[in-house]
């Protein structure tokens, strides 16, 4: 087996806690719909699910496809707090990712649209700081998790073979996309079983 020299990590409950019903119930302060009424709006149908595949394919678009959905017009810096609000870190897991980053090449993948690639750095420093430029949302592949395409991409992109690379997410559907792939895969339940995962691979 190769030895893994690339790891990509998923965001959202696997470096962060994240809190969707807090996200519904500022946007329900905010516009004056129900936190139901807006869930459904924006998430309910099939509008993110294409955002995270690439589609609307710039941050201006995706907040007015999402500022019509709410029926109420929001900015970027409105946008960016109640994701930051609604996201924790997790320390003793980034740690875990800064010490890997000395042995192994590190990206970030999470499915999501580009407005939130524009927003990291409101949204999850600890994130610029480790990742840097290999921070990535799903939509600039135009593909998503568990599509396997969208792995085959992001090891492309950076000269990788899938059979040299692992990914980490806390989604069981996501990390069996990667195996379809080539990639090791990791289900993430806690930072000591990311750990053993690690240690198991003279990753840490």
């Amino acid at each position: 087996m190769p030895q893994i020299r690339f790891v990509i990590f998923d965001m959202d409950e696997v470096l962060y806690d994240y809190d969707h019903q807090l996200r519904l119930a500022l946007l329900e302060k905010l516009i004056g719909r129900t936190a139901a009424e807006i869930d459904t709006a924006v998430w309910g149908g099939p509008h993110e699910g294409r955002a995270e595949a690439g589609s609307p394919a710039t941050p201006e678009a995706y907040l007015a496809q999402y500022a019509q959905l709410l029926g109420y017009p929001i900015d970027f810096a409105t946008w960016a707090d109640i994701r930051r609000q609604m996201m924790r870190a997790r320390p003793d897991v980034l740690d875990l990712v800064r010490r890997l980053g000395k042995r192994a090449d590190l990206a970030l993948l999470t499915n999501n649209g580009m407005l939130l690639k524009s927003a990291l750095p409101v949204c999850a420093p600890e994130v610029v700081e480790i990742f840097g430029e290999k921070a990535h949302v799903s939509a600039e592949f135009r593909a998503r998790k568990p599509d396997p395409l969208v792995f085959r991409r992001i090891c492309s992109r950076y000269g990788y073979s899938t059979a040299e690379s692992a990914f980490v997410d806390d989604r069981e559907d996501n990390v069996a996309g990667a195996e379809q792939a080539g990639l090791t895969g990791h289900v993430f339940s806690s930072p000591e079983g990311l750990f053993s995962f690690l240690d198991g691979h003279k990753l840490i």
